[in-house]
């Protein structure tokens, strides 16, 4: 009997086990998952595609709810614009771009990002547009004739001057309109926006069904915008925002660093520092310093011109320019090939860049301070070259004209002489005897021609 006791019991403990192991490990809710704010702010770069993309890729990673994309941004480089739309339309995550705060704006290629987000938004005070391209150095045309520079950017109404704008502008329309048409909203206001420089306020832009929502601050716009259903990654994803927490990601130090060495005016100088370290230590080998340093800052500087758009005939001016300086430096032409490299890295210099984006040329004064530099390298080798030239030689066979020496045997005009601790053979006038203190006049080979370097005073 009490044998069958013992089996029930060890069947009720396995009955229990069972019954655990078929309980959910754990009846605590999951984490919370937070929303992803990244800033995209001042003009749209290198550093600023690398930063949004690879904030995006975290947060397909991180599985979060939304990315919003904080704008306030006068527009940027074409190709950081792309590259951004690029994984803004691949990403799994939905994003919302939102213009903030009250008097931010989103200009040029803010608006084509805008218009990509899956999600639209402004706060009151802000606005969108302005986003004609605007190639630098075009000739300006008038009101009538042509589109002319404008605020953000843009570019007053008017036909393009020429093939290229017309182009440009073309290639501008089409692809903001197949943004407009992939996200529901406003195509034919996409298109003023890009031929005739339009821009709207916030207000103004959700009338027009340019935006989807007017919020007043992150917390309104999550608010809003809960329960909405989007297409991400090709699925439709209900959003579920309300009330969830808000990640703020800050850029990394990678993305300052890049931002700093993409700054145009940086990328210059760091190029200049380069070249100049390279001549110093070419003048003075095993000075190690100049080249190390020169090496590193001319290889930061051709990453950084790799990433922004450059104009090759900016490339060619400032390598001629940095030819001729160097050509100054090592065959003195008095200034002559300096004065001519200064010309071509100014020239260079202000039009290397090709971009419509003023936050991306070099500045007038960063152009000066090169072009001041340059001038005080050539006035140094200038003066170094004239003060060599006056210099008395001290080497090789000149440096022997002029000295003075004595004579240790002579015989027909033809002897030996004792100069600087040195036996020569020598020729001269036939009267000089043992003792004599001679002159040096010139040398042929390894005779000297001498003459006497006071009259001779003895008796005859």
């Amino acid at each position: 009997m009490l044998e069958g006791v013992r089996a029930r019991i060890a069947a009720a403990a396995l009955m229990l086990l069972a019954i655990l192991f078929a309980l959910p490990a754990s009846s605590a809710p999951p984490p919370q998952r937070a929303a992803m704010l990244l800033d995209i702010e001042g003009a749209i770069g290198p550093a600023t595609a690398d930063y949004v993309t690879r904030g995006l890729a975290d947060a397909e990673e991180l599985r979060a709810p939304v990315v919003i994309l904080r704008m306030d941004t006068p527009g940027g480089l074409d190709s950081s614009m792309r590259e951004i739309i690029r994984a803004v339309l691949r990403s799994p995550v939905p994003v919302a771009a939102y213009v903030h705060p009250s008097g931010a704006r989103a200009a040029s290629a803010g608006a084509f990002i805008l218009y990509a987000s899956h999600i639209a938004a402004m706060t009151p005070g802000t606005n969108v547009g302005a986003a004609t391209p605007v190639q630098i150095g075009a000739a300006p045309s008038s009101p009538d004739s042509g589109p002319k520079e404008g605020d953000g950017g843009g570019q007053a109404k008017g036909s393009p001057a020429n093939a290229s704008e017309a182009k440009a502008v073309n290639d501008a329309v089409a692809y903001i309109r197949s943004l407009a048409e992939l996200r529901g909203r406003n195509a034919d206001w996409a298109e003023a926006a890009v031929r005739e420089a339009a821009s709207l306020s916030a207000t103004a832009a959700l009338e027009q069904q340019v935006i989807d929502i007017v919020a007043d601050d992150i917390e309104d716009l999550l608010a809003q915008i809960d329960g909405r259903t989007v297409t991400a990654g090709g699925i439709e994803r209900r959003l579920e925002t309300r009330a969830i927490a808000v990640d703020e990601v800050a850029p990394t130090w990678r993305t300052r660093f890049l931002s700093a060495i993409t700054n145009p005016n940086v990328a210059l100088i760091l190029m200049m520092i380069g070249v100049y370290g390279l001549i110093f230590e070419f003048m003075s080998p095993g000075s190690v310093y100049p080249g190390v340093i020169g090496a590193v800052c001319l290889l930061l500087g051709l990453y950084a011109l790799a990433a922004l758009p450059v104009n090759y005939a900016g490339i060619a001016l400032l390598i001629l320019g940095v030819a001729l300086l160097a050509a100054e430096a090592f065959t003195p032409s008095f200034g002559a090939l300096g004065i001519g490299g200064l010309a071509a890295l100014v020239f260079g210099s202000a039009i290397l860049f090709d971009t419509d984006v003023p936050e991306f040329r070099i500045g007038w004064p960063v152009i000066a301070g090169v072009a001041l530099s340059g001038l005080v390298m050539t006035v140094i080798v200038a003066r170094v070259g004239v003060a060599a030239r006056r210099r008395k030689v001290v080497s090789g066979r000149e440096q022997m004209i002029g000295l003075t020496g004595t004579v240790l045997g002579w015989d027909g005009g033809r002897g030996h002489v004792f100069v600087r601790g040195e036996r020569w053979r020598a020729t001269g006038v036939g009267s000089l005897r043992e003792g004599d203190t001679v002159r040096v006049r010139s040398i042929e080979d390894l005779t000297l021609d001498v003459e006497p370097a006071s009259p001779p005073d003895r008796e005859d």
